[in-house]
């Protein structure tokens, strides 16, 4: 259940091609009729009875349903093109072929690109960790330019020596920190995506989270599963010695995509893989415990059972739903409603692969600021000006809405992510997801 459509669509099918010539040709009386059937009785019949939204509403769900199931079908046009012609449009296809194996080369030699000045941006990394955990302080230069590039930012901004200067006492008062406190924890939660995902109780766990890194595959020697393929890790860090929720000292996610690019020319996702985590004794974030009485029929003695069911965590993260095999979807052994879960649970999985590959990890102290916020809102603004057009002045008069209709509670939240399912392109900065119907994974 392969789709190529880029991650910003609202939909997942491709309209269907209008290929008839502008001007009358020979071939005309050669093209078939529409064939979109016409609305049944019983179904006109159906309609009886409604008013007037009512009948709008079920003329068009109908449309729509006769429509979808025309995608993919032929027109019948290109088949009834003389054989002179349908032989060129087979050598454009071949045409496209070469095309096609040129844009795999393409955004292989990118991905080298971007693993390249990846290595290049390790110093750096290494030189931000140090910084977050206190083995290193920041030299003069380091701190001069990023005053600066506050100062750029806001022009009302303060050093902090002048900061100092007003505030004696805060001065005074200052204690000796080591490193950055709560760095990752705090640059996680104000992503809107992850703040969603991450609980109170995961707070607790991810207050122990020292570094998050990435890499591309294939790496180096990787054998198995992975070998050859494209695609990238994220590896999370960990105090294992204080930490007393798990053992592990890293975590990792793998994206793995497919080996062709897709229709969009972009790198399509192909599956994630995830660690398994090595919970210590009751420790267990994802999921939660209750005690229940157990009675016994026969001597009327009562006991305690401690049953555990799955919750909300962000550590649900390492744990990546999986899609059924096109097989057995297109069996129906699987319910839609099911597969609609997954598929909504695997757009969550990947925006937020996406996002910690493209902006938390390289820009981690705008997101431990706020910074980054600024422009995540702008990138909302925008989208929601492009949802809505203009107006007329004598359509904003004409009163078509109640007055409660302005409630906020009155509108659903808005998920904008990657089209449902496998095969979700993997577009770079693309647009966020609103993961809170999709906690649970």
């Amino acid at each position: 259940m392969t789709s190529n459509v880029p991650i910003s669509s609202s939909g997942i099918t491709a309209p269907t091609p209008q290929n008839t010539p502008h001007t009358a040709a020979p071939i005309s009386s050669g093209l078939s009729r529409p064939t979109v059937p016409d609305i049944s009785e019983e179904s006109a019949e159906e309609l009886n009875g409604l008013g007037n939204e009512g009948v709008q509403a079920a003329m068009l769900g109908m449309v729509q349903g006769r429509l979808a199931g025309l995608v993919g079908r032929s027109s019948g046009y290109v088949e009834s093109l003389p054989r002179e012609v349908r032989r060129k449009v087979e050598g454009l296809k071949g045409v496209q072929v070469q095309q096609t194996e040129l844009q795999n080369r393409y955004k292989r030699e990118c991905l080298e690109l971007e693993r390249k000045y990846l290595e290049l941006q390790k110093p750096l990394y290494a030189r931000r960790h140090a910084i977050i955990a206190g083995d290193a302080a920041p030299t003069t230069d380091e701190i001069a330019a990023g005053e600066a590039q506050s100062l750029k930012d806001d022009e009302d901004y303060t050093t902090i020596d002048q900061q100092d200067k007003e505030d004696t006492e805060a001065k005074a008062e200052d204690v000796d920190v080591k490193g950055i406190p709560d760095f990752w924890l705090t640059a996680l939660r104000n992503h809107p995506g992850l703040a969603e995902l991450i609980t109170d109780r995961d707070a607790e766990a991810l207050a122990f989270l020292q570094d998050v890194t990435l890499a591309y595959l294939p790496l180096k020697g990787e054998e198995g599963e992975l070998a050859g393929k494209p695609g990238f890790t994220i590896t999370f860090h960990w105090d294992a010695e204080k930490n007393p929720f798990f053992t592990d000292k890293t975590l990792s996610k793998t994206y793995i995509y497919q080996e062709e690019v897709g229709y969009s020319g972009d790198f399509v996702y192909d599956r994630a893989v995830g660690s398994e985590i090595a919970w210590r004794e009751e420790k267990d974030l994802t999921r939660e415990w209750e005690i229940k009485k157990q009675r016994n029929k026969n001597t009327n003695r009562t006991r305690l059972i401690r049953k555990s069911h799955p919750t909300a965590s962000f550590f649900n993260f390492f744990a990546p739903p999986v899609m059924p095999s096109d097989e057995a979807i297109e069996a129906g052994d699987i319910d839609p409603e099911d597969l609609e879960e997954i598929e909504e649970r695997l757009e969550v999985d990947y925006q937020v692969g996406e996002d910690l590959k493209e902006k938390i990890i390289p820009r981690a102290v705008d997101y431990f600021t706020g910074k980054a916020l600024e422009y995540e809102l702008m990138d909302s603004d925008d989208e929601d000006d492009d949802e809505f057009d203009e107006l007329d002045e004598d359509e904003e008069d004409e009163g078509e809405f109640d007055e409660d209709s302005d409630s906020d509670n009155d509108v659903p939240a808005r998920r904008r992510g990657p089209p449902k399912g496998r095969g979700a392109p993997a577009s770079a900065g693309s647009a966020n997801v609103n993961p809170e119907e999709c906690k649970q994974q």
